[in-house]
């Protein structure tokens, strides 16, 4: 008796990873051949297409990577708040966005620092940051590690990677995630918004 449920339990544990690829296998067919209208509308929606656009314009950033940041970080919630405090779509610390408005990179007068919960304020404020670590870093991978474990750890990594690769020197599961999942976004808002979030 203890063989025949062992056999079982083996032959169930062989075939569940075979019907889970079965299942993704099939519903990236599905997504292929959807209209793309629906498939944007359906798995990569996009809120306040119009303030990305225009904040990524006004700092040099890439739209694709602003609304990628929103998706990953709060899943496009602008009431989102973590435990460390970070608040709204872009889940900036208000540290951060008071230090962004110091070196005058946004126009305080329009945008408040204090209003992170407000979504343009925050798209602005995070696209101004994202800007600020372009700035100071050569590649888009270490902008998106930055904004997630901050610039110091990532100019850390780069000098422990010296001349070998800077993804073999993130330390952090959590960010080497973070940059799978960032770039993933990225890659699936450039299909589906080519020309820009609003211009659908």
């Amino acid at each position: 008796m203890p063989d025949t449920r062992n056999a079982l339990f083996w032959r169930w544990y062989r075939t569940l990873p075979i019907l889970f690829m079965t299942a993704m296998l099939a519903l990236t067919l599905v997504v292929e051949v959807l209209p793309i209208d629906m498939v944007r509308g359906v798995f990569f929606p996009v809120s306040y297409a119009s303030s990305i656009d225009e904040a990524a314009e006004r700092h040099g950033v890439d739209p694709h990577l602003v609304a990628a940041v929103i998706r990953c970080e709060s899943g496009w919630s602008e009431t989102a708040q973590s435990g460390a405090g970070a608040v709204g779509l872009m889940q900036l610390m208000p540290d951060t966005a008071k230090s962004i408005a110091g070196l005058g990179l946004v126009d305080t007068a329009t945008y408040d620092p204090n209003r992170l919960t407000d979504a343009t304020t925050n798209i602005e404020y995070g696209t101004a940051y994202l800007a600020y670590l372009q700035s100071q870093l050569a590649e888009r991978d270490e902008v998106i590690c930055a904004y997630n474990a901050g610039i110091g750890v990532v100019q850390g990594w780069q000098e422990n990677a010296g001349d070998g690769s800077f993804a073999d020197a993130i330390a952090y599961p959590e960010t080497r995630e973070y940059l799978d999942s960032v770039n993933e976004a990225i890659r699936q808002y450039t299909k589906y918004y080519p020309n820009g979030m609003s211009a659908v």
